[in-house]
């Protein structure tokens, strides 16, 4: 493979913060046609407003949305280090704010690998590359 035929870096990394954010979608809507599954939230609010675990949930779903734009536009250097940190972030959601259902248990596997894949392809990348993918 000639190197004008690779995929860019900054591309790769969008890509997959593109399926990361597409199996969050999807494992919570999935989770909504469970019969019960809203009663399960609402004893697991507490005294939390669901609206208030809704707003968090909004907040942290922006995470992956915003490093699909970032991946592309950031820094060799803050691209770097964004994808490490917001990489991190984002397992410790999906392991931390997780289910044992099978679905989600199936998805959560998809997200952990894709993340993991976009740490180590951002800790990996050469800076000569940075060049070619910016």
């Amino acid at each position: 493979m000639q190197k004008s035929d690779k995929m860019g870096v900054k591309v790769k990394l969008s890509t997959l913060w593109i399926v990361v954010m597409f199996n969050m979608a999807y494992a919570d809507i999935l989770a909504l046609n469970i019969p019960g599954m809203e009663e399960e939230l609402a004893a697991f609010a507490g005294d939390t407003p669901i609206s208030l675990l809704m707003l968090v949930g909004a907040i942290i779903i922006q995470v992956p949305v915003g490093m699909i734009f970032l991946s592309r536009y950031l820094d060799y250097k803050a691209n770097r280090r964004a994808n490490i940190a917001a990489g991190a972030f984002v397992i410790l959601f999906i392991v931390g704010g997780g289910s044992l259902l099978p679905h989600y248990l199936f998805i959560a596997t998809i997200e952990v690998l894709c993340v993991l894949l976009i740490m180590w392809t951002a800790w990996k990348w050469p800076e000569s590359e940075s060049l070619e993918s910016g």
